[in-house]
């Protein structure tokens, strides 16, 4: 579970790390805090569609729940989903247009004490993804995850 920090991309056009020109697109939609619900039961069923399933499947789809309920509370309160297939793995960014990440929380998390308010978000994700990247700026952040999928679902 590897983490790498780099500037935000300049504009949505920017390719996204990962994706490549033949990648197999699953999702792009903007949300905001009414649409939380929806975009998980999205990844979820487009996920699902193509063999990802079980605790990889509700990890995932966990960890990008937790990364866009951040965005609606902590960076503007909308961004951007997008999910697609590559290389083996499923990918999902999501993009905000907030002031970026502060560089003391761009160090990979440590376990939230028990009774800690908050901070659990970024954690789970590097706990439930393959890879978790992220790419801050004051125009805004992205981050990124990974899963590997089964391999009866890249054979296709």
């Amino acid at each position: 579970m590897g983490q790498s920090v780099r500037s935000a991309p300049a504009t949505e056009s920017t390719v996204l790390p990962g994706s490549p020109a033949d990648a197999s697109q699953l999702l792009d939609r903007r949300f905001g805090r009414d649409e939380i619900a929806v975009v998980r039961h999205e990844v979820s069923g487009r996920l699902a569609a193509v063999g990802l399933s079980g605790d990889r499947l509700q990890g995932f789809v966990l960890a990008v729940n937790e990364v866009i309920t951040n965005v609606v509370l902590h960076a503007g309160g909308q961004g951007r989903a997008v999910l697609w297939l590559a290389g083996g793995s499923a990918w999902c960014t999501v993009t905000d247009s907030g002031p970026g990440i502060p560089a003391r929380y761009l160090r990979p998390p440590e376990m939230p004490d028990s009774f800690q308010v908050g901070g659990r978000g970024i954690w789970l994700a590097h706990q439930l993804c393959d890879e978790v990247t992220v790419a801050t700026g004051p125009i805004g952040t992205t981050i990124g995850l990974r899963i590997a999928l089964p391999r009866r679902a890249t054979s296709t």
